[in-house]
Formats: C-alpha cells, structure tokens, sequence
C-alpha cells in the first residue's frame, strides 16, 4: 500500500531512491550483476544491450557511489577489473521482481502483447 501523498518523509525516501536508480540502465546493470558471481564490464555490456561504454562506465561509478556495487580491481598486467553487486544492491530484489511483473502487465495494457 502506498503512502498518502503528502507525506514529507515518504517523499524524501522516494526522491532519494530515484536518484539512486535514475535513468533507464541502473536497474538493468543490477539485473545483470544479480545472478551472482563477479562480472568484468564487456560481460555486463554484452548482457545490457544497447548501452555505450561510456555510458556503462558513468552507471557503474554511480553504482558504486550509491554502495549498489563493489568494483574490484586486481593487480594485474593489464590491471583486471570486476564488479559484484553488494548485499544493498541486492536488497532491490522485490523491487526488479515488482518491476518484472508491472511491465509485463503494462505491455499486455498499452501494446496488448
């Protein structure tokens, strides 16, 4: 059950969520990362279509910022860089399920396939 709108402290919390997850490729990475184990960043572009690296690279750090990930990097030549998703980020599990289950029913509504 939602909150009733006016509520400052549930409009803060929400304002602080959103822009933790803002754009449209935050919940997709996390999606990606997930399914458990460490992931370099072609992985997690090949998995995430249609993103740019640069993109990807200004996600991760916001990610990692927000303590969403953990960006881990081994003293190799070439350095070896992976990134894991921390028990925050998978706190977001309901959530990606909810959004799962939402946008399946929002395709059936607007495109009705």
């Amino acid at each position: 059950m939602l909150a009733k709108g006016g509520c400052p402290k549930t409009m803060l919390s929400i304002s602080d969520a959103l822009q933790a997850l803002e754009g449209k490729w935050k919940l997709l990475i996390l999606f990606a990362l997930s399914d458990g184990g460490p992931k370099r960043f072609k992985a997690i572009a090949r998995t995430v279509n249609g993103i740019t690296d640069k993109t990807l690279s200004r996600e991760l750090k916001s990610l990692e910022a927000n303590k969403l990930i953990k960006r881990e990097v081994y003293d190799t030549f070439p350095p070896a860089v992976e990134y894991t998703i921390t028990p925050h980020g998978l706190s977001l599990e309901k959530v990606l399920d909810e959004l799962h289950f939402w946008g399946l029913s929002h395709r059936q509504e607007v495109i009705g396939k």
